[in-house]
């Protein structure tokens, strides 16, 4: 067992160590590029391929979505009086504790513990996620919502293709199959680099309070993936990548959007270096667990 988990969290880990050595050594990395990069072409292509690649029914990416959206009303309805107990403002705070790194880390780790079955599951949390992160992140951070903004994200109508495809019986060309397929081969281990810079160039600025929130971060999103799993009733893979992709830590763009919005990013970024160290300590016995 110890070397199964090993050879899920290795290449993970060693991906976003190449992109923190880089980074530390003072290369340049153009990180606005590679992250619109990925998020525009890579990404989008990935979803596209893998959902229609995987044999899962509608009902089950349906099942996933919808306990990605009551995940994240979770998250909020447990922080927010948390928050508001320990005097913390909740427009700085918030996001990183109801948004996780599901998309750098969750992918890579649900396709490597649970293979195609898993990426496309973990694709469907991930895409509903990634919608409220772009939605409700700069809203949290900036004090305003603009709804308008779901139909600029890439990654919705890419998910809406896929399902008009893998549903209609509609067929794709062989050789535009191949070609979406090799662009979305490129977005898990960029992004697992950029993670890797984006944490090389992070400060903390208070360790104890960056601690207990990132320790509430990481057991929130355990409990919170567990119960959603047992009510839901999922098992196997679907149970696991539920609990991995809500057990995660902060994602750096709480980080991004705070620094967009002044909105204390030094905070924010303690709490994504943090949380994200921290979970790379506790991978093992979460994977022990799901698995």
């Amino acid at each position: 067992m110890f070397a199964e988990i090993f050879s899920i969290i290795a290449p993970v880990f060693l991906c976003a160590f190449v992109g923190f050595g880089w980074a530390k050594k003072g290369h340049p990395f153009e990180t606005a590029f590679v992250t619109r990069l990925v998020t525009t072409i890579g990404f989008p292509c990935l979803i596209f391929t893998a959902l229609i690649k995987a044999p899962i029914t509608t009902e089950t990416l349906g099942a996933m979505g919808l306990a990605s959206l009551l995940s994240v009303a979770a998250f909020a309805a447990i922080a927010l009086p948390v928050l508001k107990l320990a005097g913390l403002s909740q427009r700085t705070y918030l996001s990183s504790m109801i948004f996780a790194n599901t998309g750098n880390m969750g992918l890579p780790l649900c396709l490597l513990a649970f293979g195609k079955e898993g990426l496309a599951l973990a694709i469907a949390y991930f895409a509903v996620n990634s919608i409220l992160v772009f939605v409700l992140g700069p809203a949290l951070a900036a004090g305003t919502a603009n709804p308008k903004e779901i139909l600029k994200i890439p990654l919705v109508w890419a998910v809406l293709a896929a399902l008009a495809v893998k549903f209609s019986g509609i067929e794709i060309f062989d050789w535009l199959f191949k070609t979406l397929d090799l662009l979305g081969g490129f977005a898990i281990p960029l992004m697992l680099i950029t993670l890797g810079v984006s944490l090389a160039g992070l400060k903390i600025a208070s360790l104890n309070r960056a601690v207990w929130l990132s320790v509430f971060r990481l057991a929130l999103g355990f409990g919170v993936g567990w119960g959603l799993a047992e009510a839901f009733g999922f098992e196997g893979a679907a149970r696991g990548v539920l609990i991995i992709e809500c057990a995660l830590p902060a994602a750096v763009f709480n980080f991004l959007f705070a620094q967009a919005h002044d909105n204390r990013p030094d905070e924010v970024a303690s709490i994504v270096l943090v949380s994200t160290t921290l979970s790379f300590m506790t991978l093992p016995a979460l994977l022990w667990f799901v698995k």
